[in-house]
């Protein structure tokens, strides 16, 4: 269809709408650029259109004076008719309310990267005397490279603000409203906290800490109920987030967090230590070296009855030293020779226990031919080897001591 422009804004499509208007893809002629139009309707009451034209342009100072990469940039605020509307920029992403629609808690994290993004833009909104009042997980933009932007300040209070709020009228979301929020007092910006404390339980457990049939058992459940630790319910959470999560809403404002950088400089140390964490478990996991050359063991493997193989995996762990450049070669009188004949006769877990009794030295490739000679004759002496073992063993040894000095000498 043929876009409707308001102002010098081309209308492309509809993104949303909200309790005071409609939120459309639009695009900026003179500027060449997609840019968002929310828009809020003056055709109401007299006095219900001057209350939301004033709170519309409240909006808009608070947001278009702040500057930070976690705030929704204002490009331009106006007039067309009976529609009030503020440009801004157009975030291509999802909303975090989407992401949590699934009610499975997201990756430890990435719960705390939105969240200390989040405190991050609330801390400067609060340094600039803007109370956001609002939070809560629609009013969070996830961008595709995931940066996370704050929107809709749209009940934000400013101490400047002409636009008053009456007492005992209770603005925002009431899941994730503060207590002094749900009693009607005035926000501060420990409310905009709480909000953002009940967000990073929801994230990490899935499910949020105030439930209710309705309102009035949500705002209950604000005022007296203290949620589950979020570990008790995800066993992913470290136990360090759940005193963040009980600093952040704790019910009393002067148990809560004092500022909301300090709570951002919380989760990021807890960001650091879980990437430290998860760098040490994986640093500290013992290297696992071949002991024996590959080729030569997979030679081996080939060459061994099918009845032999499993004996064979079970020492292909064992490694091997180079061939010397002289003298008889290692590979047919020492500690190794002796593990590729016990393959052939069976004898892999005798010659491993003899090896673990302690009277030789472990199993290794660098053994001396007497070391081999030692071990051998006493397996022959031990107990449980029949004559045709000792027959097929003493075989075996002067076979491999008959083709290493054809080898050496020839």
């Amino acid at each position: 269809m043929d876009p409707r422009t308001l102002g010098r804004y081309e209308l492309l499509a509809e993104l949303g709408k909200g309790a005071m208007g409609v939120v459309y893809r639009a695009n900026d002629p003179l500027l060449d650029r997609q840019v968002a139009i929310k828009t809020v309707s003056m055709s109401l009451d007299p006095q219900e259109m001057a209350e939301y034209e004033g709170r519309f342009f409240q909006e808009a100072k608070a947001v278009g004076s702040l500057n930070h990469p976690n705030i929704v940039t204002v490009y331009d605020v106006g007039k067309s008719g009976n529609l009030a509307y503020m440009a801004m920029e157009f975030l291509q992403g999802e909303e975090l309310r989407s992401l949590m629609a699934t009610g499975q808690p997201l990756a430890v994290t990435r719960a705390v990267d939105i969240a200390a993004q989040v405190a991050e833009g609330l801390a400067y909104a609060h340094q600039n005397g803007v109370v956001h009042r609002d939070v809560k997980p629609a009013n969070i933009m996830l961008s595709v490279t995931g940066r996370c932007k704050i929107t809709d300040f749209g009940i934000a209070r400013m101490r400047s603000a002409e636009v008053k709020t009456q007492t005992g009228i209770v603005l925002g979301s009431p899941r994730y409203m503060s207590p002094e929020q749900v009693a009607g007092k005035r926000a501060e910006p420990r409310s905009d906290i709480f909000s953002l404390g009940v967000i990073l339980h929801e994230m990490l457990t899935g499910k949020p800490p105030f439930t209710g049939e309705d309102v009035t058992s949500v705002m209950f459940q604000i005022m007296n109920l203290v949620p589950p630790p979020p570990s008790s319910i995800n066993a992913r959470v470290p136990e360090v987030l759940d005193f963040i999560v009980a600093k952040a809403i704790a019910k009393v404002l002067d148990d809560r967090y004092a500022g909301a950088d300090e709570l951002a400089k919380d989760l990021r140390e807890v960001a650091k230590q879980i990437d430290t964490t998860v760098h040490m478990l994986t640093a500290t996991r013992p290297p696992v070296a071949p002991r024996l050359d590959r080729d030569a063991a997979q030679a081996l493997v080939r060459s061994i009855p099918d009845t032999r193989r499993a004996d064979a995996a079970e020492v292909s762990t064992l490694g091997a030293t180079p061939v010397p450049a002289l003298g008889l070669s290692r590979a047919f009188d020492s500690l190794g020779a002796t593990m590729r004949l016990a393959i052939n006769t069976g004898m892999v877990e005798e010659l491993k226990e003899f090896s673990e009794s302690g009277k030789h030295k472990p199993l290794t490739d660098t053994g001396t031919p007497t070391e081999a000679r030692a071990i051998i004759g006493d397996m022959r002496r031990g107990p449980g080897w029949t004559d045709k073992d000792k027959l097929i063993f003493a075989a075996s040894v002067a076979g491999a001591t008959i083709v290493g000095a054809i080898i050496v000498f020839a």
